[in-house]
């Protein structure tokens, strides 16, 4: 069976490398279904992804009006892995808070899953006491960081706060999967 993985798109400017990620994960046999936030729909539509993954894409709590099942409890309980690429300081602090106002942040806290973060942000949020907080409070329950890395950012300084390669967050992904087999 084909490993399941939850691809969870949030609003980055580095939402277009979920594309990619989408692309490489599929193409290693992975069953990719992304889960995008509206703000990530503002870097790249649901359609890109869909097309890669050949998956239906979660773009709402709502999505499931056609069946009786909450479909992002089916999500959370069929994953065996969840990939945050891009992961914005929102939806840091949204989970370290236990907020689940959409169909992410509930996926999110209903799974068991691995939960496997590639932050991408301004490195001022990254490095804000908030965000430390967050990632802490993350990582206390179990939660994995890939990243972020050194570079140019988007808005223009240089800083820790870049997403980390694709290719390395696709090696990380893999482990994690061959490791919980």
């Amino acid at each position: 069976m084909k490993p399941r993985v939850l691809l969870g798109i949030t609003g980055s400017i580095a939402a277009y490398k979920a594309a990619d990620l989408a692309s490489q994960l599929t193409k290693l046999g992975c069953d990719v279904t992304a889960v995008m936030t509206t703000d990530a729909q503002e870097f790249i539509t649901p359609l890109t992804i869909q097309v890669l993954t050949k998956n239906p894409v979660v773009t709402g709590l709502y999505d499931e009006k056609q069946s009786w099942r909450p479909g992002h409890i089916h999500l959370a309980d069929n994953a065996d892995l969840v990939l945050i690429a891009p992961a914005t300081a929102n939806i840091l602090a949204k989970l370290a808070a236990g907020i689940s106002d959409d169909a992410l942040s509930a996926i999110c806290l209903a799974t068991r899953a691995p939960i496997l973060h590639a932050p991408a942000m301004n490195g001022k949020m990254w490095s804000h006491p908030a965000t430390v907080r967050n990632v802490a409070t993350l990582t206390e329950w179990g939660h994995q960081f890939i990243g972020p890395e050194a570079g140019l950012l988007a808005c223009g300084y240089e800083g820790l706060g870049r997403l980390w390669p694709v290719e390395g967050i696709v090696g990380r992904v893999m482990e994690l999967l061959k490791s919980n087999a």
